[in-house]
């Protein structure tokens, strides 16, 4: 495991902060990542801006990883169905939550939504809850 870079999260947390609330005020739209790929699946013309902020995600990962290494990229030894099967949790999780963690944690809460912050106690929750059972009652180390 790496060593903790707060610089790295600081910055990094700036920089979602900061392009939440530009596209908030200059869009009028929640940076929520299930409702933005929703829309751009839809094909609506309307919602075009969706294909340029996905764009925009994955042209900022590879420049993370390829051009502008700062910290090594952090690997797993998950089995390939394990992780399909925890995206699959995640995106009915998404469905049913009526929005992913990004739209809830960061733009939910930053806007005082009530609903986004008993999403993300339950988010939290559950997750806590999950790392109990995997390590003192399974006794697994993943």
């Amino acid at each position: 495991m790496t060593e903790f870079n707060w610089v790295a999260g600081l910055l990094g947390g700036l920089l979602i902060g900061t392009s939440a609330t530009v596209l908030l005020a200059f869009n009028g739209r929640i940076a929520g990542i299930s409702g933005i790929l929703n829309r751009a699946i839809a094909f609506n013309s309307k919602d075009s801006w969706c294909w340029f902020f996905i764009l925009g995600m994955l042209i900022g990962g590879a420049l993370y990883e390829y051009i502008l290494p700062l910290q090594p990229t952090p690997t797993g030894a998950s089995a390939p169905w394990a992780m399909l099967g925890g995206g699959f949790l995640v995106g009915f999780g998404t469905r049913m939550g009526n929005g992913c963690t990004s739209g809830h944690g960061v733009c939910g809460l930053g806007r005082l939504s009530l609903r986004s912050l008993v999403a993300v106690l339950t988010f939290l929750f559950t997750a806590m809850l999950t790392v109990f059972v995997i390590r003192h009652v399974l006794f697994l180390s993943i």
